[in-house]
């Protein structure tokens, strides 16, 4: 059997269809027609007026927060429970990340630890951090308006991370419609993907217009090549924003499809011991990967080996992807030193937790595989 990856891209005939097309137009540079198209469409799927299509997600991030004002010593609260690309944008700037941990409500930034900590800084008459990061964590969003609560006092704003969320939403609004501005992503195990790639959408023209201008070099419009600020190679090509547009019109398919898999998974693998990532009455997440915990308390050690182990040595023994969760950014060496705010949530998590495979090409059969697998392992 070919390995079964944990989320690997689903396309087909009309993102084929769209690349040859632009292809055999010979718009293949970064500027051309599927790429306002596609951002058009990006913009309305998050419920914004503008999109600037970018390289990556984390990209994104980087012009969203440069744009905004965040100066090199700043304090960025940004979530610790996450992919580096959330968290090394504020390291570009000079910045310094302020790591948050998560949340047992959704496994997303914790608000109360938030809240706590402007509170602490107002008393203690300290600088407030220039913003909020808020990762909407494996296609669930965060608690956006629990955390704008929060920071509103101290007139903190806060932006979205929904790299990993594009097609969910929250509180009856869609993942990337928070704050403003938000990030989202297009690498290749993304639940919609160009290749590589992602964006800014917001509702403000003219910051859209200023991430248009410096993602393409801070080039001047004047006839020779006139530069008055340090830009970035950042923008989209038009090929891969044609190879979006087919990806976009799926989505909704793809979301369907990853939460029959996730509803799946959840009745077949119903025991003690183990359970799944919760989720709140206010979150309709996209389902990008589904993530289960295995309680040490009552999964035994066998051979020296736990639980999450022997289940990812079982599952890799067939050629089949499964991963653990996030490593916290307040556990990695190259942020040891950042402040951190920590309860232990993303920690235990980290140790117990897994990521099985998602995506939305695995038959019921594929699936169905991986839950006999796991549930051998564990008797």
């Amino acid at each position: 059997m070919a390995r079964l990856y944990l989320s690997p891209p689903d396309v087909g005939p009309r993102e084929r269809e769209l690349l040859l097309a632009a292809f055999d137009s010979n718009w293949v540079a970064p500027a051309g027609p599927d790429l306002g198209l596609f951002e058009e469409a990006l913009a309305d799927r998050c419920g914004r007026k503008y999109a600037v299509a970018l390289s990556s997600g984390t990209a994104a991030i980087h012009l969203g927060l440069l744009i905004s004002g965040v100066e090199r010593g700043d304090h960025v609260m940004v979530s610790s429970f996450t992919f580096a690309g959330s968290v090394n944008p504020v390291a570009y700037l000079g910045a310094v990340p302020v790591l948050v941990d998560s949340d047992t409500e959704s496994w997303n930034m914790d608000p109360a630890l938030v809240a706590d900590e402007l509170a602490r800084r107002a008393k203690a008459g300290e600088k407030q951090p220039a913003a909020v990061l808020a990762v909407d964590l494996y296609g669930q969003s965060a608690n956006l308006p629990a955390l704008q609560a929060a920071c509103e006092p101290y007139g903190v704003p806060v932006y979205e991370d929904a790299a990993e969320a594009v097609g969910a939403s929250a509180f009856g609004k869609r993942a990337g419609s928070f704050g403003d501005w938000a990030a989202v992503s297009f690498n290749g195990n993304k639940i919609i993907t160009t290749g590589g790639g992602g964006a800014l959408v917001t509702d403000d023209a003219a910051f859209a217009d200023r991430v248009r201008y410096l993602s393409t070099q801070a080039r001047m419009p004047v006839v020779h090549y006139e530069h008055t600020d340090i830009g970035f190679n950042y923008r989209m090509s038009n090929l891969l924003a044609a190879v979006g547009r087919g990806q976009l019109e799926s989505l909704p398919g793809k979301v369907a499809r990853r939460t029959e898999i996730n509803i799946r998974y959840r009745a077949a693998l119903n025991q003690p011991g183990l359970s799944w990532q919760p989720i709140p009455e206010w979150s309709r997440p996209n389902n990008w990967l589904t993530c289960m915990v295995l309680d040490p308390a009552v999964q035994a050690t066998v051979n020296g080996m736990c639980a999450c182990d022997r289940v990812r040595a079982a599952l890799d023994a067939e050629d089949i992807e499964c991963r653990p969760m996030w490593k916290p950014m307040h556990l990695q060496p190259v942020f040891a030193d950042a402040p951190a705010l920590v309860n232990g949530v993303s920690e235990r998590l980290f140790h117990t937790g897994l990521c099985l495979p998602s995506g939305s090409s695995m038959t019921d059969a594929d699936v169905d595989r991986v839950i006999a697998i796991i549930a051998a392992t564990l008797v």
